[in-house]
């Protein structure tokens, strides 16, 4: 926990911060007896119940389009400002395109100036690896390897927001470092439409459905647990090697979507099995997997919880938060 101790006595905005990452980083951050921790989100994509409570949590409910409400955040002067905020994910993205610069573009941008007229000692912006590398990057992906050949707006504006920190960084030597998530799981992420595959699919197998794979199920990705995930990020906003860098956050390790399946219907008695459908027409890497060589050498980052551990440890989340899951939902 020593390595975290800069954070006592500071204050900390995190955008998006009712979300998964976003309430397990806030989370942690109370724990290392920061000031005050401000979480600004909307609640579009995350709810009430999900929020983390504490004397040194202050929940603001809001846009980060709203000029008003970023006026009010950043009055507080925040030391450190986690940027998780963002309109998710792949099909989202396909399917609502303008809202999606609009949050992730011109959202990203608002938040940056207004960063930089406060003054903070680290900015740190969740991207995505499972967005800037494209099919002409070499895996495991490496930092220096993107792609401006991408398939969904939701991987262009990941990206945007990339050069607009550099932008920031370069011009006014912004301390900036972008966080290049790689599928990441866990306790805080209700299952629906837009969601991720694995809360979708402890969802579908506790009520008793088949899991739909898109594809044959050989496809792999580096799922990891959101715990590890926090321990980057906090690393990242206290490391001044990081400062300027792109730094991968994955597992490290891939695992394919059957073997994924199977296990979810396992942990919860599922005997549905699994249903093959034909892929999504944007999904076409088939495969992820992360370089960590960075984030190790930089950040000190070591995953440290196994993949069939943390499914274990979202199952449980989903039994403790059932009542609030089922009726938060939404697939249409």
């Amino acid at each position: 926990m020593s390595l975290f101790n800069k954070y006592k006595g500071s204050t900390v905005l995190v955008t998006g911060g009712a979300g998964c990452v976003g309430s397990n980083l806030t989370r942690k951050l109370a724990e290392l007896d920061t000031d005050k921790v401000i979480i600004l989100d909307d609640l579009s994509s995350a709810y009430d119940w999900n929020i983390p409570r504490g004397d040194n949590i202050e929940f603001i409910h809001g846009d980060i389009l709203d000029d008003e409400v970023l006026k009010r955040v950043f009055k507080e002067k925040p030391d450190y400002v986690f940027h998780l905020a963002a309109h998710f994910a792949n099909q989202n993205s396909v399917d609502n395109p303008k809202k999606d610069l609009m949050v992730n573009g011109v959202g990203i941008l608002k938040v940056l100036q207004y960063t930089q007229l406060t003054g903070v000692e680290r900015f740190v912006y969740s991207s995505s690896g499972c967005g800037v590398y494209g099919l002409d990057s070499k895996m495991p992906f490496e930092e220096h390897d993107i792609s401006i050949s991408l398939h969904t707006p939701y991987q262009v504006t990941k990206l945007l927001g990339e050069l607009y920190t550099n932008y920031f960084h370069n011009l006014y030597e912004l301390p900036i470092v972008n966080a290049r998530f790689f599928n990441v799981f866990g306790p805080g992420e209700v299952p629906g439409k837009y969601r991720n595959v694995i809360p979708n699919f402890f969802y579908w197998s506790m009520t008793s459905q088949p899991l739909p794979i898109t594809g044959d199920g050989s496809e792999t990705r580096d799922w990891t647990y959101v715990e590890d995930i926090v321990d980057g990020l906090l690393a990242m906003g206290i490391k001044d090697k990081a400062i300027g860098e792109a730094i991968n956050l994955g597992s490290g390790k891939d695992h394919q979507v059957k073997y994924m399946a199977q296990l979810v219907n396992e942990l919860t008695g599922n005997s549905e099995g699994i249903a093959y459908m034909p892929r999504r027409d944007w999904d076409a890497k088939t495969k992820l997997l992360s370089s960590i060589k960075k984030a190790k050498k930089i950040l000190g980052y070591k995953p440290k919880i196994k993949f069939e551990d943390g499914l274990k440890k979202t199952h449980q989340w989903f039994l403790d938060n059932w009542d609030n899951i089922e009726e938060c939902a939404e697939f249409e």
